[in-house]
């Protein structure tokens, strides 16, 4: 990395430590003493170009200020779940949710916690976005990184699954990979000057967390998939005897089904019938009745002859 980025850096991490109102003047002022140097014009201009943070990212880099190693666990909390739900089924993944639910809500409490103490009021709309960049955190290793580095200009919000632009977020693209200094309020409301650190790589202290964070989480997603794991028997126990009893059903509609094939096309043969013995009725009725009429006719002609 270069000397101007490490300078940037280190002014950055500076000014961005500040409390809200504070920004913009000082980093007017020290772009200003900046440009009066020869040598510095170009960091100047780079220094004036620093966005000030929204009122969720500040929270979110206060926090992270004075509360960096349950940030660092947090972001462990986020490893862990992310290679704990590989081959998951829905149950045990919505049982990770909710325990990222939980962790985001009350880190979010603490984070409003301390904003109060700086003097400024969070809104509920306002810690809902911290708490959507603490997810965020969780979900995506960038985000993470934008997280930790104390730089961010604007709250993340993210599902696991699409890329987040997290170089727009943040105050300059090289902040990725650092981490904000560590900051206690000195005696009188002052904060503590800050020094840039590149974040460091995973030795005996940061593999110990990530490795009783993983712990945690391994020991909560057992004992999810226990519970899962006997819900699934009993599921499935429900499962095989509706089949069977579907099958069973099913048989007797197509039974039911046969059988009404079968009466209506005796109805229809039926019918058949009917209207031949019909046709067959009337044309006796009517050799009937001209019979009758004959008879009746032959009886006058023998009565006619005495």
């Amino acid at each position: 990395m270069s000397g101007r980025s490490d300078a940037l850096l280190e002014i950055a991490d500076a000014l961005y430590a500040l409390p809200l109102d504070e920004f913009t003047p000082a980093r007017d002022a020290k772009a200003k003493e900046l440009k009066g140097d020869p040598d510095g014009k170009e960091l100047a201009a780079a220094v004036k170009k620093l966005k000030k943070p929204s009122v969720a990212a500040w929270v979110v880099d206060l926090f992270v200020r004075r509360e960096s190693e349950q940030v660092d666990q947090v972001i462990a909390v986020g490893d862990a779940l992310r290679e704990a739900q590989q081959g998951m089924d829905g149950a045990e993944l919505r049982a990770l949710t909710r325990q990222r639910r939980q962790l985001t809500s009350a880190v979010t409490q603490q984070a409003r916690s301390i904003a109060h103490d700086e003097g400024l009021k969070v809104t509920d709309a306002v810690a809902d976005q911290v708490e959507a960049t603490l997810t965020a955190a969780l979900l995506d290793p960038r985000c993470a990184q934008a997280v930790r580095s104390g730089l961010l200009t604007a709250s993340l919000a993210s599902t696991g699954v699409d890329e987040v632009d997290v170089a727009a977020a943040v105050a300059v693209p090289e902040a990725l990979g650092f981490a904000a200094t560590a900051t206690t309020t000195a005696k009188g409301g002052a904060t503590a000057p800050p020094d840039l650190r590149v974040v460091p790589g995973d030795g005996e202290a940061e593999a110990a967390r990530r490795r009783e964070a993983a712990e945690q989480v391994l020991a909560e997603a057992a004992e999810a998939a226990g519970a899962a794991a006997d819900e699934l028997t009993s599921t499935q126990e429900a499962v095989a005897e509706l089949e069977a009893r579907s099958l069973q059903v099913q048989a007797e509609i197509d039974e039911l089904r046969r059988r009404l094939a079968e009466l209506e096309s005796t109805a229809e043969e039926t019918d058949e019938e009917l209207t031949e013995a019909e046709e067959a009725r009337d044309e006796a009725q009517a050799a009937h009745t001209a019979a009758v009429a004959a008879r009746d006719a032959a009886q006058r002609a023998l009565d006619a002859l005495g």
